[in-house]
């Protein structure tokens, strides 16, 4: 040990040994002890460690379960001619199941304006003195843009596409080499919503869809360039927006269009409840479920660092007791058993058809099934009451965990007085082996210097 000097060197008697083995004699099973206390309440702190993570795994589940929201999901399924995708579908929670034939005839279109046989370059001049252009699509968008006096037709076109106002419209020049014609597109589809382009000054004529002063416009629409409402025929009914989606055609249903089919050509959309979606949900339930009795009887079994803990046998009783919790409100179904889930005798939850699958049991009221879980009264909500009140920060495992911890640091406090204790304990020894060996020492010697004297007496002999 530390500071230890090596004793009996003066009387040549084996203290240091004598010494080691009083304080091993002592140490030793202290050490033992606290080694032993201590890996008890290791494992003992794990196990608690590993159910109460397997209680959290299955608390976000039945937070889940909890939820009306994961009940009332729809799944929207298109059946898409072979020649490609016509339409794209999503649904809501209010969509009602139904099948429905989908053509696409027409895609909405915004209109287009150009000129012809007025501009050369680009750097033309448009106007001589300065003034107002109004662009309009539809009724209800338009912006104003200046234009100073001698502008050019770029000039007129940089001004228009960098107003802060517009509001989709874009401005390009295509040069033919002989010729630069002005294009103005619009962003804005749907029948009635054309390009207006007006003026307040008659040099802007040249620029405008509309002349001002009697003069006539410089930018016309080709009847292929008219903006057009999209049309599809559900069921053979025909439907018009003005764009691409419709929205409520078929009601909580928002369709959007992708192209034109050939004539005939439907897509099939089949709008369902999200049974998939549920079922994989229970799933989910009944593994976290069975990996929570998994764990405690691990824990818990005959060497296992929970055997024998009331805690443990308090969750287990609550988790099962919870699962046969009566839901008040539904008429087809009063517990989680009705819907296809049993109980085995391990303790464990399992998918069964001997009485009705879970499958059967959607199919028979998709809505209460749906109650018999997320309800106020739902078993969710029981259950999170059992999971709420073992795991919350002043929960049973908080509790125990912190008793563990607790019991951790006591027993390292004792071994700290024990290490202290042992210290003053080899003191003590050393300083009195130490008088010992000094005494010895000096019988020795003075026995060495007796036989000496005696041995200078005439007629002494050794023998």
């Amino acid at each position: 040990m530390a500071g230890i000097t090596s004793a009996g060197v003066g009387s040549g008697l084996p203290l240091e040994d004598i010494i080691n083995s009083t304080l091993n004699a002592e140490d030793q099973p202290k050490l033992k002890k606290f080694a032993q206390t201590k890996s008890r309440l290791d494992v003992e702190l794990s196990s608690l460690g590993s159910v109460k993570s397997a209680l959290s795994a299955l608390n976000d589940v039945v937070k889940k379960l909890g939820d009306m929201a994961n009940f009332t999901k729809r799944t929207a399924t298109v059946k898409q001619p072979t020649t490609g995708d016509l339409i794209s579908v999503t649904s809501n929670a209010k969509s009602t199941p139904g099948n429905f034939n989908v053509e696409v005839t027409q895609l909405a279109k915004s209109s287009r304006a150009m000129s012809s046989g007025i501009f050369t370059t680009p750097s033309d001049v448009v106007n001589a003195t300065a003034g107002k252009l109004t662009i309009k699509a539809g009724a209800d968008k338009s912006f104003e843009v200046d234009v100073a006096a001698g502008s050019t037709l770029e000039q007129i076109r940089q001004a228009i596409n960098t107003s802060q106002k517009n509001f989709g419209i874009s401005v390009n020049i295509i040069n033919t080499g002989s010729e630069a014609k002005l294009v103005v597109t619009s962003g804005v589809t749907g029948e009635s919503n054309d390009i207006s382009i007006t003026n307040d000054n008659a040099d802007l004529n040249k620029v405008s869809t509309v002349a001002s002063g009697g003069g006539s416009a410089g930018l016309t629409i080709a009847p292929e360039d008219i903006a057009k409402d999209a049309i599809i025929k559900v069921d053979g009914v025909e439907i018009k927006s003005k764009s691409n989606q419709f929205t409520n055609a078929i009601q909580d249903i928002t369709i959007n269009v992708l192209k034109v089919g050939a004539t005939g050509e439907k897509a099939r959309l089949d709008i369902a409840y999200d049974t998939a979606g549920v079922e994989k949900m229970l799933d989910e339930f009944i593994k976290a479920y069975n990996n929570v009795a998994a764990s405690i009887k691990e824990n818990t079994k005959i060497g296992g660092g929970l055997y024998g803990d009331s805690t443990m046998r308090n969750v287990k009783d609550q988790l099962t007791n919870s699962l046969g919790k009566q839901v008040s409100g539904t008429d087809k179904f009063s517990t989680i058993f009705d819907l296809g889930l049993t109980l085995k005798k391990d303790g464990t939850l399992e998918k069964s058809t001997l009485v009705k699958s879970v499958g059967q049991a959607m199919s028979d009221s998709f809505a209460d099934f749906g109650k018999v879980f997320a309800s106020e009264d739902g078993f969710a909500k029981g259950m999170q009451k059992v999971l709420d009140n073992n795991l919350e920060a002043n929960g049973a495992f908080k509790y125990r965990q912190d008793k563990i911890s607790n019991s951790l640091k006591s027993l390292e406090t004792e071994r700290e007085k024990h290490d202290y204790r042992m210290k003053q304990l080899e003191t003590r020894l050393r300083a009195q082996y130490a008088g010992l060996d000094t005494l010895i020492a000096k019988m020795q010697s003075s026995g060495t210097a007796l036989q000496s004297q005696l041995s200078n007496l005439p007629g002494f002999k050794r023998s």
